[in-house]
């Protein structure tokens, strides 16, 4: 496997590197313009942007979180700029996680710590399933999506592009979360 620089500094970055760790992933750095939080012991900041690497030399790991939708979600667009660079950004899961064997998931999809995702869904790209979600049968996540701490999604339930699920949040059977929706918390 090809090193990992993350994109972002925050408290989901952190996240993010003891999952690359857990994983045995090589991780060169962080790459942020304004770092948050102090990091973790080892990994050292790249500078502020992407173009300190060379996408032939590693892959990406989204450390950005999100706690908002549209433009003020900075996710979508990180994640286009990188690729419009030619970087591949790595898919993650927790070795806690659960997730059926016939779960599709995009490039970039992060499964954390607990989560559990059943039968014949599909996740899109750049998505955080985030810890302890769960995610019931035949459901569809669309790209950009997070889907925050504790959140319980029932059967074919269809979330839309950009969407962000607040902790907590319960969406029952069958319902359709229109893209760009933010469902609060709780």
């Amino acid at each position: 496997m090809r090193p990992v620089a993350v994109l972002g500094g925050g408290g989901h970055a952190r996240v993010v590197i003891d999952m690359l760790r857990l994983a045995s992933r090589d991780i060169l750095g962080v790459i942020d313009p304004k770092l948050d939080v102090a990091l973790p012991s080892g990994v050292r900041h790249l500078g502020a942007d992407m173009s300190v690497l060379a996408p032939a030399d590693c892959e990406l790991v989204m450390g950005v979180g999100s706690i908002d939708v549209g433009s003020r979600n900075p996710r979508p667009r990180l994640f286009a700029e990188a690729k419009a660079m030619g970087f591949a950004f790595s898919s993650l899961r927790h070795p806690s996680a659960v997730m059926a064997s016939d779960v599709e998931i995009g490039e970039g999809v992060q499964i954390m710590a607990g989560a559990v995702v059943q039968t014949g869904g599909f996740i899109g790209r750049n998505v955080i399933v985030n810890t302890s979600a769960s995610i019931d049968h035949d459901c569809r996540i669309g790209d950009h999506v997070h889907i925050a701490p504790g959140v319980i999604v029932s059967g074919n339930v269809s979330v839309g592009d950009g969407v962000h699920l607040g902790t907590g949040a319960i969406v029952i059977q069958g319902i359709v979360v229109s893209a760009g929706a933010m469902v609060g918390a709780g």
